[in-house]
């Protein structure tokens, strides 16, 4: 089924994951160095993508960390890491009560009742409530250059506080609406004490995703790649640990308020993006660049056939054109791509071999060949 843009939106919405006008309000902007005051820190979740990074950032600029969550993964952590274990699923937060810490990171939540009965608990104890949303929150794309002031998804169920993981997964398109609703109960339960940050596409080592990953590893293997477009659509994304930590930065300044957390600080095309990747990793390839209008004709969705491009027009115009100067102001850096494709292919080569055997987003060889032999006679006539 081809992949318009307007279904684009729906599926990138249920997946997730410039210039304009800055929202008002005094923004500090965060250092890099050293802070001065040690905070205890609360991670909700803490063993997924960015809590690891968090975890051990925190660790070394001396900070006290508690993780919340399951218990399900372990880490093995460079410093003292305080567990305790819950199900925020069931409601089981007893072992938060009557505790006080100077900020949680709340990371994996996507149901609001998780906001809901956090702040139950928490509200109070703690100085600052930072909340992990994500872009897909936003109800259009179509505007470049959008900021944080931009309308939301609506969300038009019964009762957002009655959905459930098995309720999202059965509807996808819910994955927006509902992230929207849970920011708006985490300024409803903590007040101006919150910070909520929406990142974009989260790329680096650790992605199960692939929507990164993909290109460091198919450049890497070099010879003919096929590339979407004419290489002048625009990309955002940004490094989990460069996330992570600018997290825990607004964590030591108490920073509040909306923040967009993509990137890079420039404007980046999907050429600049395969250039720099396939730099870095030194393969052998050569692009091919094929037009929008063949990849739609013959089924190949942006996205998750070919990941991080979206077209730079119409539907999607504004998807990688969001607005970061408020985050910049705030003090969030950006490691180089070169930097985040070479760790992320080494991370990958580290996974087992069934892992590395199937990639979870791109094309496969046999269907990337097909298709190249298919866009070679088609531009022959």
């Amino acid at each position: 089924m081809p992949t318009t843009r307007r279904r684009l939106v729906v599926l990138t919405a249920a997946a997730l994951a410039g210039m304009g006008g800055i929202v008002p309000g005094q923004v500090a902007a965060a250092s890099p160095e050293a802070p001065v005051k040690q905070l205890k820190i609360l991670i909700l979740g803490g063993t997924g993508f960015t809590g690891p990074h968090q975890v051990r950032y925190a660790l070394a600029r001396g900070h006290t960390v508690t993780i919340f969550n399951r218990g399900r993964q372990h880490e093995d952590w460079p410093g003292p890491v305080e567990e305790l274990i819950g199900d925020r699923n069931t409601g089981d937060l007893a072992a938060l009560a009557g505790r006080d810490w100077d900020v949680c990171i709340d990371n994996p939540t996507t149901l609001p009742f998780w906001v809901r009965d956090a702040g139950k608990v928490l509200a109070g104890h703690v100085g600052q409530y930072i909340f992990i949303s994500t872009v897909s929150v936003y109800a259009s794309n179509a505007q470049p250059h959008a900021d944080e002031t931009a309308a939301v998804l609506p969300y038009t169920g019964k009762d957002p506080m009655a959905e459930t993981a098995d309720t999202l997964r059965a509807n996808m398109p819910l994955y927006g609406p509902l992230k929207a609703v849970s920011e708006a109960e985490a300024r409803r339960q903590f007040g101006a004490e919150t910070t909520v940050i929406r990142p974009g596409l989260i790329a680096g080592p650790g992605d199960e995703t692939d929507r990164f990953t993909y290109w460091p590893v198919r450049l890497a293997r070099g010879g003919e790649v096929l590339a979407p477009g004419d290489g002048t659509d625009p990309a955002q994304f940004i490094d989990a640990r460069d996330l992570a930590e600018w997290t825990i930065r607004m964590a030591e300044q108490r920073t509040f308020g909306t923040f967009n957390a993509t990137g890079p600080a420039h404007t980046l095309t999907i050429r600049g993006v395969l250039d720099g990747v396939g730099r870095a990793v030194q393969g052998d390839d050569r692009l091919t660049w094929v037009s929008e209008k063949f990849l739609d004709d013959n089924n190949v969705s942006a996205w998750t056939d070919l990941p991080v491009w979206v077209p730079g027009q119409g539907d999607t115009a504004g998807f990688a054109r969001r607005d970061i100067r408020r985050a910049l102001a705030a003090g969030l850096t950006f490691r180089p791509v070169g930097v985040t494709a070479v760790d992320t292919l080494a991370w990958f080569r580290q996974q087992p071999a069934d892992r590395q055997a199937k990639l979870k987003a791109g094309l496969t060889p046999d269907r990337e060949a097909q298709l190249l032999a298919a866009w070679k006679a088609h531009i022959r006539g």
